[in-house]
């Protein structure tokens, strides 16, 4: 794998704050970017995620991965309803960004946060993509959102 800050550079995004973006033509199943930080309990992690730190990876059944550490640039990639990356572990738990559609160059590399329906309006969503539901939900959970909206609206 070529190293990352060949392919990437973190600069200011439409969607939050900073981003990374794609310095050259990416090709689907590029394996980009490693998503590091500190290995923490299932315990500490729920502490964490209680006080909204978005930074925590589910890792194993015992522990979890907290990336927000200044050594980690994967933790600048935003969410997307419509993303062009996604996040996977290998066989060691490592988790690892790769590109699941070609990206161009000056493109935001994003994936979605798959948040659970837990409190999801307290993440709303900035992407503005067409098929944007204005939250950090995972896809599956993208039409359960669109009819609590729905029903919502309704009352």
């Amino acid at each position: 794998m070529k190293d990352a800050f060949s392919w990437l550079q973190v600069r200011k995004s439409r969607i939050h704050g900073r981003g990374l973006f794609a310095r050259r033509d990416i090709p689907a199943g590029t394996r980009l970017i490693e998503y590091v930080g500190l290995p923490v309990s299932k315990k500490k992690s729920a502490e964490l995620c209680l006080k909204q730190n978005s930074y925590v990876f589910a890792r194993n059944d015992a522990w979890d991965l907290n990336g927000k550490v200044s050594w980690n640039p994967a933790r600048l990639i935003n969410h997307s309803c419509e993303p062009n990356c996604e996040a996977n572990p290998d066989e060691n738990e490592r988790i690892w960004i790769f590109s699941i559609k070609p990206i161009a160059p000056d493109e935001e590399l994003t994936f979605n946060y798959g948040y659970s329906l837990d409190d999801f309006r307290k993440f709303p969503c900035r992407c503005g993509t067409a098929s944007c539901t204005g939250y950090m939900v995972s896809e599956e959970l993208i039409p359960e959102v669109r009819s609590l909206l729905a029903q919502r609206t309704r009352e």
